[in-house]
């Protein structure tokens, strides 16, 4: 190890005292400066901390302007259209207003459900529909409130499922008016036990009443049945779709007098796809593009139709002198001869070839060849509409 005589030499050797020397000479110039920068930047701090103070205040929203920023209107009821945060994060649900002919179909549900739970109950019953809404399978799932009765229902025809759900006060409504119980008014919900045998077979009862009414309400648009799978209070045995696919929720509200309770029916989107188009429809009967129906009407209106048949024996060109000097006796020769075909014409179209003859006393041809091609198609209109709709 070196000793601090050979430190001494080595910082010699390398020039060391003389450079530690120059930079103390330095940084002993250079202090002034430095404490002339430090008060430099402390004005600049001191300016740029005013101004921020001065910006942020600009900056400050009020409580309104938050939640619009969010979407959040506590006033605004269930129907109103989202905005801001919760119109990004609703945004992959699909609107239940493309399909208008699901709302007439289910308008009829509630008359006839009206009917046929007044004759089931022998009670004053009425039925209206809430709403119509589009939801995320597993977000319904999640809110269903419990105790409830949750229906797997089948649509045959379609091969696929939905869900009937009845709440817990509609259930021990309906079996109250079934067994004739007290009229009690209020909610009536009973907590800590399962539904009975009972309960089960009058509440299936009852939806399948439901369900037919369902089949009559569809039927004038396409033949369904729904049929009842099974029954289940836990939702989590309900799961007929993907927690993420979009659905039609229909809620319908049924007052018994001062008791009642709601039906909840959930149509997954996959389950009505076979009749997607039907739904589309403004009105019964809507046809889309070009309708085989009015073109078998027309071309049965045209079949039955008069039209008017010229039988030209020759045809010749004359001077217009010559046309205006004639008088009666003249005589205009035609290059033909009797047994020489004549043209049947309809308005300005030649149909075919005839051979000119008598039936008594009456002048008639005979037709001897097929009537011509038409030269106007559909694809003739086609092609007329094309421009049309380019412009």
């Amino acid at each position: 190890m070196a000793g601090p005589n050979d430190q001494d030499k080595l910082s010699e050797d390398w020039g060391l005292d003389e450079a530690l020397a120059g930079a103390s000479a330095t940084a002993a110039a250079d202090a002034p400066n430095d404490e002339a920068i430090s008060a430099e930047w402390a004005a600049m701090l001191d300016a740029d901390s005013t101004k921020g103070e001065g910006d942020a205040a600009d900056r400050v929203l009020n409580q309104d302007e938050i939640d619009s920023l969010l979407g959040f209107d506590p006033n605004a009821g269930g129907n109103v259209e989202l905005t801001g945060v919760q119109a990004l994060i609703n945004s992959a649900l699909v609107s239940y207003e493309r399909l208008p002919m699901l709302e007439i179909v289910f308008d009829r549900l509630v008359r006839l459900a009206t009917t046929s739970l007044r004759n089931f109950t022998s009670d004053n019953v009425e039925v209206s529909m809430d709403s119509i809404s589009s939801v995320r399978f597993g977000d319904y799932l999640n809110s269903i409130p419990l105790p409830a009765i949750l229906s797997v229902i089948k649509a045959e025809e379609w091969d696929n499922f939905g869900l009937l759900t009845v709440d817990s006060n509609l259930i021990y409504s309906m079996i109250d008016v079934l067994l004739g119980g007290r009229r009690v008014g209020g909610n009536i919900r009973v907590e800590g036990r399962p539904y009975t045998t009972i309960e089960m077979a009058l509440a299936r009862r009852m939806i399948e009443v439901i369900l037919d009414d369902t089949h009559k309400a569809f039927e004038p648009l396409t033949p369904v049945h729904f049929k009842v799978e099974r029954l289940e209070t836990n939702p989590r045995f309900a799961a007929i779709s993907r927690p993420a696919n979009a659905a039609i929720l229909i809620e319908l509200r049924i007052e018994m007098d001062d008791r009642g309770g709601k039906i909840e029916i959930l149509l997954p989107y996959a389950t009505i796809e076979p009749i997607r188009e039907q739904l589309l429809q403004m009105y019964m009967g809507e046809k889309f593009g070009r309708d085989p129906i009015w073109e078998g009407h027309l071309a049965t209106e045209i079949y039955a139709a008069d039209v008017e048949l010229e039988a030209i024996l020759h045809e010749v060109d004359l001077p217009l002198s010559r046309v205006l000097s004639m008088r009666p006796g003249d005589t205009i020769m035609f290059d033909r001869a009797p047994s020489d075909p004549v043209r049947l014409r309809c308005g300005d179209v030649e149909l075919t070839e005839a051979i000119m003859g008598h039936i008594g006393n009456n002048v008639s041809v005979r037709v001897a060849r097929p009537l011509n091609p038409p030269k106007v198609t559909m694809a003739a209109f086609e092609a007329i509409d094309e421009p049309r709709e380019g412009r």
